[in-house]
This record gives structure tokens, C-alpha cells and sequence, in this order.
């Protein structure tokens, strides 16, 4: 169990494993659930232009550059249906290249709070194995709606596989999903943001540090899925309709912003007048 992350060998993972993978320098991670076999289920971008998703498609590419038809793996590698975010591929094209990690469940607060990076471990409890697999396996022909960088993105695809739990409401767009990333990623500023008041009250630059980086480890801790309040297990066989109904609030709320858009048009254009 490492600082940042818990770094493991390929012959360490089993079907059912929460696994992921550093990117750009370490900048952000790509998470999937191991299926067995060599294959990861992942969430990545809608298929374009025939191709495997945006971040599984550079990999497939890179190793069809080489001479192959095919991924030199597996066969199917990069299946995904037209209208899903959700792919099958090869262990190899999901590392590309990188080092192969294991996300932690059920870690104590105090590890948790010393992981300094978020999108790594989580307080929450995972199901068994087999039934991780059984989720990944059926969102991959059913779809787990669409990819959203901060609401709906790869780590809360694996963390639904692996807990089956999802926000109850998220009534209004913009909200921040279950994962760690997201958190650490808007947690930064925010830390920033609110400890600025503490200026008068630290002790120089190290107490400012401290009161940032104290803001940043209660804002993580708080959004973890096993510590939230706003979230119920929803069996994947339902997820179709659970999906069904915050996109379609989602939707009313955007028409909703529109109508009132429209309203305060004629209004401006009076007061310009």
C-alpha cells in the first residue's frame, strides 16, 4: 500500500478488481473493473468515427500501427456499442504502457485521509467479486449513460460495479459524482478558496499551508461514496431507469434555464433601448 497509490503485478489481480492507471505524468488516472481472461470493462467517450472511444482508441491504434490487423491480444479488443460509453478491451490497451493499480475499498478514515491523492481508495464497502463483474458485464450492453468529466466519468463507473451505489437525486446539473478525482480536482481551488480567511489567523506561509491542506482532506472525505448520505444501492438491472429519470431532470431543468433565458431577453433588449 503505497502514498499515493497501490502499485500491483498483473498476476495480483482477480476478476472483480477495481483496477486503474497513472496518465499524462501522472496528472490523472483511468479507472475499469478486470473481468478476467486479460479484459477490462471501462467508461470511456461515445464510439466516433469507428473507432474504440477516444482514450482506448489511441492504444488499439498504436498497437494496429504495428503491423496488425487486430489488437494482438484479444480479438475483440475495443468492442463497444454505438450509443454507449462503456468498452471492452485488452489489459495491455487499457494500461497503455502504464503501471497497473489496485483501487482500495473499505479503508479506514485515517488512511483515507492520508492517501494524497484522490480517485485511489474509498471508506465504502465492495460487494463480492462475482457480482462486480455481473454489473460491468451488463452495463457494457446497456450503457451507463453519458461521460461527464466531474458528474459520470470512468471512477464512477467502477465504483458503481464494485458497491452498486448512485446518487439518489443530483435534481440539478452541475453536481459533483463519486469520484475521488472530481473531488481532489475541485477540492484544490475550493481549499484555496475558503482558507483565505484564515490568512490573518496563520502563522506565516506554513500555517496558510496547513489550513489549505486541512480544507482539501475534510472537502475529500466528506464527498467519499461510503460517507455520503445521498446515495442508495440501485441494482443493474433498474440502472436503465434510474439513469432514465435524472437525465430526464436534467433535461427539464436545462428547458426550464432556456424558457427563463427567453423571458429576460425581451427585457435587456428594453432596458438597452
Amino acid at each position: 500500500m503505497g502514498l499515493l497509490s497501490h502499485r500491483v503485478e498483473r498476476s495480483e489481480i482477480k476478476p472483480g478488481d477495481h483496477i486503474y492507471t497513472w496518465r499524462a505524468g501522472y496528472a490523472y488516472s483511468h479507472h475499469g473493473i478486470y473481468v478476467g481472461g486479460s479484459k477490462v470493462v471501462h467508461f470511456t467517450r461515445k464510439k466516433e468515427a469507428g473507432t474504440g472511444g477516444l482514450d482506448s482508441a489511441i492504444a488499439v491504434s498504436s498497437l494496429l500501427s504495428q503491423g496488425s490487423d487486430e489488437c494482438p491480444t484479444f480479438p475483440d479488443c475495443g468492442f463497444q456499442l454505438p450509443d454507449s460509453c462503456v468498452i471492452l478491451t485488452c489489459l495491455d490497451c487499457f494500461l497503455r504502457g502504464g503501471a497497473l493499480h489496485l483501487f482500495e475499498y473499505g479503508v479506514p478514515p485515517a488512511v483515507f485521509l492520508a492517501k494524497l491523492r484522490g480517485g485511489t481508495c474509498t471508506t465504502a464497502r465492495a460487494d463480492a467479486p462475482d457480482a462486480a463483474v455481473h454489473r460491468a458485464m451488463r452495463l457494457l450492453q446497456n450503457g451507463f449513460g453519458d461521460y461527464d468529466v466531474f458528474e459520470n466519468n470512468c471512477e464512477d463507473f467502477a465504483l458503481y460495479c464494485k458497491t452498486g451505489l448512485l446518487p439518489a437525486g443530483d435534481d440539478e446539473p452541475g453536481g459533483i459524482g463519486r469520484s475521488g478525482q472530481a473531488a481532489s480536482a475541485i477540492g484544490v481551488p475550493l481549499a484555496v478558496l475558503f482558507s483565505t480567511p484564515f490568512k490573518l489567523l496563520a502563522a506565516g506561509p506554513l500555517g496558510m499551508a496547513a489550513a489549505t491542506a486541512g480544507m482539501y482532506c475534510a472537502g475529500r472525505y466528506i464527498t467519499d461514496i461510503g460517507v455520503r448520505k445521498d446515495v442508495v444501492k440501485v441494482e443493474v438491472e433498474n440502472l436503465s431507469a434510474h439513469l432514465g429519470f435524472r437525465r430526464a431532470k436534467v433535461q427539464e431543468s436545462g428547458k426550464k434555464h432556456s424558457e427563463k433565458a427567453k423571458r429576460l431577453l425581451p427585457l435587456k433588449r428594453k432596458r438597452e433601448r
